[in-house]
């Protein structure tokens, strides 16, 4: 893991600077790599032809480097060879935020802004250990009890770096924004919790008998908040 200063802050621009409700903005990396280290999903943005485009996919952070990876035919990956502007985003939903006026009905969330210019890992030898580093970031020591992946699989993927040149994150706990005339009225208003749990796992039916689950899925026990074992399996990849 690269070694940099987590309270450092990324420096604000006009791409990433909250406009809207700015108090809830926040640019120091602890902020941004906390919204990106507890999600598995992000949603990266780019512009081809004069087309935006906008694509669901896995992402994984090495100190303020990004990565994340699809199938060499698809388009998006298709246009990395120079490089390509992108934005890619995180976002959690974290309650339902129910007031006496529509006008005022909200959500908590948390979520972060990334910006910086995609490169796609053509060294086949760079792009393996890119794709183990994946495997351990989230299943901790996993990479190295599997099969080698071929060289055609390794073919076959595109894996796309991108270093965060500024970001952002953005957080709302507001709680109830109902207004001062509103207090007394007889309408129910509050917060419904929103949260993503693991749940039981289901073996393959080919695993062979007296197989375990392994020690490195530890931190997926049934019950757990998803994001809860997912930071703890960044903070295990990064060694702390």
């Amino acid at each position: 893991m690269t070694d940099i200063d987590p309270t450092a802050a990324y420096p604000v621009t006009p791409r990433n600077r909250v406009k809207r409700l700015h108090e809830r903005g926040r640019y120091d990396r602890a902020s941004v790599w906390a919204v990106l280290d507890s999600a598995m999903l992000c949603h990266v943005a780019y512009v081809i032809d004069g087309q935006p485009y906008c694509t669901p996919t896995i992402h994984w952070r090495d100190g303020d480097t990004l990565y994340w990876h699809g199938s060499s035919a698809s388009r998006m990956l298709r246009h990395l060879e120079q490089g390509m502007a992108a934005c890619l985003t995180v976002s959690h939903l974290d309650g339902l935020v129910l007031a006496r006026c529509g006008f005022n009905h909200s959500v908590d969330y948390h979520s972060a802004m990334c910006f910086g210019t995609a490169r796609s890992i053509d060294d086949p030898q760079e792009k393996r250990v890119a794709l183990d580093r994946m495997i351990d970031r989230y299943y901790p020591g996993r990479a190295a009890t599997l099969r080698t992946s071929t060289a055609q699989e390794i073919k076959a993927t595109t894996v796309v770096a991108m270093v965060i040149e500024d970001a952002s994150a953005k957080v709302r706990t507001k709680g109830v924004g109902d207004d001062p005339e509103d207090m007394d009225l007889p309408i129910w208003a509050g917060i419904i919790p929103v949260r993503t749990v693991i749940g039981e796992a289901a073996i393959s039916p080919h695993v062979p008998a007296g197989v375990e689950r392994p020690a490195d899925l530890a931190v997926y026990r049934p019950g757990r908040d998803f994001a809860e074992a997912l930071a703890e399996a960044q903070a295990i990849y990064e060694g702390k």
